[in-house]
């Protein structure tokens, strides 16, 4: 499963586990949704759904392309520095191209589904 977050002409494209709240963010695309930047380390923003957790690893170290979600929150957090690990942080993907964009990222996004 593959997906791609656009804004301002750039895309970053994420590569989500198999995970539970992996598979029911990817349900709920596509997607256009405002984003907003939290604590200089990361962008977030919040899907129309809260995703269930079971079967969802725990962030162990969070970095710059680390795709997660915040479970207390009902954010999906896109990192674009180091942060490490936290209470309820459940590793959703990561990026495999342009996560030099998330910290660009502004405003409204899209995302969608890549398909081959």
């Amino acid at each position: 499963m593959q997906i791609a977050v656009s804004a301002n002409g750039v895309d970053v494209v994420y590569v989500l586990n198999d995970s539970t709240a992996a598979r029911e963010l990817y349900a709920q695309l596509p997607m256009t949704i405002e984003v907003e930047n939290y604590g200089g380390i990361e962008k977030i923003f919040y899907p129309p759904k809260k995703l269930a957790t079971s079967d969802t690893p725990l962030v162990k170290s969070a970095k710059n392309g680390t795709l997660a979600y915040y479970a207390p929150w009902g954010d999906v957090v896109m990192f674009y520095d180091r942060f490490g690990a936290a209470s309820g942080l459940y590793e959703l993907g990561h990026a495999i191209s342009g996560a030099e964009h998330i910290r660009n990222l502004s405003g409204t996004i899209q995302i969608g589904i890549v398909t081959d």
